[in-house]
């Protein structure tokens, strides 16, 4: 009898167990479909609903004063230590310049003579000479050339004596924006500060775009030059304290941005450095999360048509050398997926931790 009463308990056991056993598989299924689900729904929505956000903040752009601020206040601060003295190597001889040349030994030859509104000047012996555009050095090789015929070895001098008004551009991101009329030879910074320095949206680049003239002393096509002010104003580059001539643009772009988003560490908005990358991006942000999916990054770029452009990237794969590490232009918007089987994992290991399952006799695990 009472072996009977003890496989009867037996067998209600191992049913009451087996019970338990199919609840706890059937809540783990439900709770990996649930999540499954919810992530495949979501994450569509999820990231229209981060774009729209970002693109409300571009539309109401003022953002970025604090680099704009810390620049200008470098430009304060450092300008008068990188600025360089006058330099009349680096001077070019324009329209209306009053000169001063002399030929040494020959008292007969010096004369003061002004530039005309072509740019030529002319001398006795010498005849006609295009000076504009010439530096002072060269002006004085080319006098010597010409003098050649009537006196041995030449040694000629050539002295400014009044500088016309150069007119000088300076536009962009600065408090300031206009053509200023200057008068001998101007840098970057004295242009940079005759326009009251930057504005707090300045970028960390200045762009000089400069006419080139062909053999027919017509204006041809522009030179550009790209000067880093990180470079010029923070760690103090003169050489980048480049000279300005007459006709030349000092252009000043605003800074860019971009937006780091999703499975990161800190999400936000970003100022945009030149040749920032994609991998850079994500640093910036302090990298990934742990339920990050490195396989599923995406970056959506504005192409200047209906909606955006979106480029997927393999985040491994641009670490091994796969494939290449883009470059970030500006008010590019980079969203990191979840890993769904990362964050079921995450979500039952907590659970596990937690002790909020059990088996059999109610003892977690």
């Amino acid at each position: 009898m009472e072996s009977n009463k003890t496989i009867v308990k037996s067998k209600s056991a191992l049913q009451l167990f087996l019970r338990n056993d199919f609840i706890h598989s059937f809540i783990f299924l439900l709770i990996f479909i649930l999540l499954l689900l919810t992530s495949c729904a979501g994450s569509g929505t999820q990231h229209d609903a981060i774009i729209s956000k970002y693109d409300a903040s571009i539309e109401n752009e003022n953002e970025h004063l604090a680099k704009g601020e810390q620049l200008n206040a470098e430009l304060v601060q450092k300008g008068n230590s990188l600025k360089k003295a006058y330099s009349a190597a680096d001077y070019k001889i324009g329209p209306e310049d009053l000169l001063e040349i002399d030929v040494f030994q020959v008292p007969e030859l010096k004369t003061n003579v002004r530039v005309s509104a072509k740019g030529y000047i002319k001398l006795p012996l010498a005849d006609s000479i295009e000076a504009s555009g010439l530096s002072v050095g060269e002006l004085e090789t080319l006098v010597g050339k010409r003098l050649q015929k009537f006196l041995t070895e030449p040694m000629v001098s050539v002295f400014v004596k009044e500088y016309r008004s150069q007119q000088i551009s300076v536009l962009g991101s600065v408090r300031d924006p206009k053509t200023y009329y200057a008068t001998g030879q101007k840098y970057l910074l004295d242009m940079l500060s005759m326009a009251g320095g930057l504005a707090p949206d300045a970028g960390s680049v200045c762009i000089v775009q400069r006419p080139v003239k062909g053999d027919s002393g017509e204006k041809e096509s522009v030179e550009k030059i790209v000067v880093d002010l990180d470079e010029l104003l923070m760690h103090g580059s003169a050489d980048l304290n480049i000279p300005i001539f007459s006709g030349d643009v000092v252009q000043v772009p605003k800074a860019g941005i971009f937006f780091v988003d999703g499975a990161v560490r800190e999400p936000g908005e970003f100022p945009l450095k030149r040749g920032t990358t994609f991998t850079q991006a994500i640093s910036r942000a302090k990298g990934k999360n742990f339920d990050a999916s490195d396989s599923e990054m995406k970056l959506y770029r504005d192409s200047g048509k209906r909606g955006k452009e979106v480029i997927s990237v393999d985040y491994n794969a641009v670490l091994a050398g796969q494939e290449p590490d883009i470059e970030i232009r500006d008010k590019d918007i980079i969203i990191v997926s979840s890993s769904t089987i990362k964050r079921i994992m995450n979500t039952l290991s907590g659970a596990l931790n937690l002790g909020m399952f059990s088996i059999g006799g109610g003892r977690p695990f």
